[in-house]
């Protein structure tokens, strides 16, 4: 496939998991991707801790320097740290924002040009825990929630630019850390097949579902589409609990 030959993307925390499928899938159809995260995800990378805001600048830098434009950004990079608020130290929470959604406002805010240039595409990686919330994790619930809004803002206010910005919402992800937490459990294999019944489809998601949604959204196919939140999650959330 050649939906992206000739555009250029950059994919945040694309060393494992989402941000991997994403990069993968996106070079497949013919992109340059670059990435920006800690480690080496094995395209063009960028050395960047988005913790830190004053290396996002640099980031976006590096691309223009070394094209001249932008296509496609992916804010997928985050971080979760467990704990009620008042367990969570303020520590805790500014690393939350700052890492899930701080960095995403300021990675669009410097993309901006090369975006209006390119008439490009954001889709940000929000949450289900943006739309309702799993026990202890008041700052990651919160930096979701603020991540679907910022979506909707960007959506509106940079429409007329040309640039469409959507999010998606995934729910349960088998990533190397999500497959951790079970092999963790007392009985991993009931825990897993517990897991399987909250869902409708009676099965978790792939990394490669949610690359699959992130790549039609930033494609011409979706050229329609806009401030959007898509919840992929095997109808999660649709599924009420028993009496």
């Amino acid at each position: 496939m050649t939906h992206f030959a000739g555009k250029v993307a950059l994919v945040t925390g694309a060393s494992s998991g989402i941000g991997a499928a994403v990069a993968a899938q996106l070079a497949r159809e013919s992109a340059r991707v670059f990435t920006a995260q800690r480690g080496r995800a094995g395209f063009e990378d960028i050395a960047a801790d988005l913790a830190d805001p004053d290396v996002i600048p640099d980031v976006l830098a590096t691309v223009e320097k070394a094209v001249g434009r932008l296509d496609v950004l992916v804010n997928n990079a985050g971080v979760m740290r467990e704990g009620t608020v008042e367990e969570s130290s303020l520590e805790d929470w500014h690393l939350q924002i700052q890492v899930n959604l701080t960095a995403p406002f300021l990675l669009i805010r410097h993309a901006m040009p090369l975006l209006r240039g390119a008439r490009g595409a954001i889709i940000n990686v929000g949450s289900i825990e943006g739309l309702g919330n799993n026990p202890g994790h008041p700052a990651y619930g919160a930096s979701k929630a603020g991540l679907h809004g910022l979506t909707r803002a960007v959506a509106v206010d940079h429409g007329p630019d040309g640039v469409r910005c959507n999010a998606v919402a995934p729910g349960w992800i088998d990533t190397a850390l999500n497959d951790d937490y079970i092999a963790s459990m007392p009985d991993p294999t009931r825990f897993r097949e517990g897991l399987a019944a909250i869902h409708p489809v009676r099965d978790t998601g792939k990394p490669e579902d949610i690359a699959a949604l992130i790549c039609w959204l930033a494609s011409e196919e979706a050229r329609f589409v806009t401030g959007q939140v898509w919840t992929i999650d095997g109808g999660r959330m649709t599924q009420l609990s028993l009496p």
